[in-house]
């Protein structure tokens, strides 16, 4: 029987998967820069995390969960994002203790959703997100903002688009959830049966429904920006004062929401601009979540981040033709003539990998002529040739690759000489 993957996930390859690798090290890394501390979490959880710190008016908890019950008749589901996740560690943990705050945490993982496999859209999806846990300050959605723009720029995307909204406090959403529930309640059977049920659940998910998103009614729905307080309306402004400052651009749409339940203040998407990605555009979200921590049993405490999918970035970065500046091949290839010669390469290669080179040998008993095309073919930068003479005479042929040039070394400075050229 030929077993094939189950859809929507994918095998990622070598040749393919130091993207992968070149990606999660520039987020590692910057995430250093900005002191973002790395969490890892269990893949799946109890449903009810998710359930009540995800939203059960989303999309995500009614219709796209991976869902189980265990051998004891427990509800486990596959984590579908990393907040919630994130959040329950922070609140289990009691890093709301801790003397430094925020507690500023990043992720990198795979999340389980059930939706139809599209470009850059899989069922098993690596997320990339951070979250900064325990400050009002508007500063800090800055900066959250500024490490995902700065991300998609380390990696050479240059055609993204920042959009930010807010969806203000609880008093500003209150006032907003009842302009909408009077907009909409009239001709509410004129949507389809999820937004028929978000109504009284939450109005606010209408705006982003698929199905009725050319309805007349969305274009003319009252705008949150309309129903913010004095308060949210300064905390606002700041925001968008921090993010001119720090000379990050973007554009303000009153008709941005996100589609997770937990989220007030500052929300924002950043957006792939090339023509060539095709018509899902967003490439990551995120906003504050204030109210977040308490849903999950912990004190009341602030929080922001924002999450993004590694297969989106690589599709952006593909439809805008970026090269990204990969290490391949290996710093030396080692070629063997007789016997004696081949057994001492096994210690020569060990030799050259502990001093901090890569390097490789032939396992395949090839030809010499053989053994320089698997060196052509491994993207060799130098070729060290050692036959059972050279051996005897304790030196090695070292040839440059890049300039076809080619001398004599001793055994004992092999490691010194490749590396003074490298």
């Amino acid at each position: 029987m030929a077993f094939q993957i189950p859809r929507g996930t994918q095998d990622i390859l070598p040749g393919e998967v130091e993207k992968w690798q070149f990606i999660e090290n520039t987020a590692r890394e910057l995430c250093n820069k900005f002191q973002y501390k790395e969490v890892r979490t269990p893949i799946f959880e109890h449903t009810e995390l998710f359930a009540r710190g995800v939203g059960e008016s989303t999309d995500i908890v009614q219709k796209e969960m991976y869902t189980f019950q265990d051998r004891k008749g427990r509800s486990i589901t596959l984590r579908p994002e990393g907040t919630a996740s994130t959040v329950r560690a922070f609140v289990e943990k009691k890093l709301f203790a801790n003397a430094i705050q925020p507690t500023k945490l990043y992720y990198i993982g795979p999340m389980f959703r059930y939706e139809r496999p599209q470009t850059g859209r899989f069922r098993q999806f690596v997320q990339f997100g951070v979250e900064a846990i325990g400050s009002n300050d508007p500063a800090i959605d800055a900066e959250v903002i500024a490490l995902a723009m700065t991300l998609y720029q380390s990696v050479g995307l240059k055609k993204l688009k920042l959009i930010i909204n807010s969806l203000g406090d609880g008093d500003s959403r209150t006032n907003h959830r009842e302009a909408l529930i009077a907009h909409f309640q009239p001709r509410i059977n004129e949507f389809c049966s999820d937004c028929q049920n978000r109504l009284t659940q939450n109005p606010l998910r209408i705006l982003d429904c698929k199905k009725d998103r050319d309805h007349e009614l969305l274009e003319t729905a009252p705008k949150i920006l309309d129903y913010l307080n004095e308060d949210s309306k300064l905390y606002f402004e700041k925001v968008q004062e921090y993010l001119t400052n720090i000379g990050i651009s973007f554009e303000v749409d009153a008709s941005l929401v996100r589609g997770l339940d937990y989220y007030n203040h500052t929300a924002f998407e950043i957006m792939s601009d090339s023509e060539g990605f095709g018509a899902i555009t967003t490439l990551c979200g995120g906003g504050r979540y204030n109210g977040l921590v308490e849903d999950v049993g912990g004190p009341e405490t602030p929080g922001i981040g924002f999450a993004l999918s590694i297969e989106r970035l690589i599709a952006a970065l593909e439809a805008e033709g970026v090269q990204l500046p990969l290490s391949t091949g290996v710093d030396c290839y080692l070629v063997s003539m007789g016997e004696k010669a081949k057994d001492k390469t096994v210690t020569l290669l060990h030799e050259l990998r502990m001093a901090g080179l890569r390097a490789e040998k032939d396992y395949e008993d090839k030809k010499m002529k053989a053994q320089f095309k698997s060196a052509d073919r491994h993207n060799a930068r130098f070729v060290a040739v050692l036959g059972d003479e050279e051996l005897v005479q304790n030196v090695i042929a070292i040839k440059d690759m890049e300039t076809g040039s080619q001398e004599n070394v001793s055994l004992e400075k092999l490691v010194s000489y490749l590396k003074e050229r490298l």
